[in-house]
């Protein structure tokens, strides 16, 4: 079974923009349950069906599966929750690991992420200098939590 260990952390500053080129990403959710997300994925020329299971800590089961991208546009036009997830994404690789920045837009506006994938909870790593608090645990930060409760819509102290 494929597992998925991965921590996110809040951006700070804009450094990571010229560390790598961005790709956009339209995302939206077949399914949104804590227990279970089905994801349609369209990034750049390519498309994707994602499903993740319950996060366990920084842990969860993924399976991901190509998509032909006119399936995926059909799908996120006439299946998907609305509103669909808009974002940019950067890939760093920073001190030997891969860090995923999601910028994000439309409704999410304003959000900033990074995600580092682990291949061990406890592996030991260097967070960059633009990487800020950490947020794994936050279930407001999962992009399935952000389509029914938009960044746009948070109190800003947070």
């Amino acid at each position: 079974m494929a597992k998925e260990i991965e921590r996110k952390f809040l951006v700070t500053g804009s450094e990571w923009k010229a560390l790598g080129s961005p790709v956009v990403y339209c995302q939206g959710y077949l399914n949104s349950s804590p227990q279970r997300t089905v994801r349609v994925r369209i990034a750049g020329d390519h498309a994707f069906l994602t499903i993740k299971g319950p996060n366990k800590g920084a842990v969860r089961s993924e399976f991901e599966y190509p998509l032909p991208v006119e399936d995926a546009r059909a799908m996120l036009e006439e299946l998907a929750e609305k509103p669909i997830i808009e974002k940019t994404r950067t890939i760093v690789h920073w001190q030997g690991h891969i860090w995923e920045v999601d910028e994000f837009a439309g409704v999410n506006a304003g959000l900033v992420v990074a995600e580092i994938e682990l291949t061990d909870e406890a592996q030991a790593f260097v967070k960059p200098s633009w990487v800020g608090k950490e947020v794994t645990g936050d279930a407001r930060y999962y992009n399935s939590s952000l389509v029914s409760h938009p960044y746009s819509s948070w109190k800003k102290s947070t």
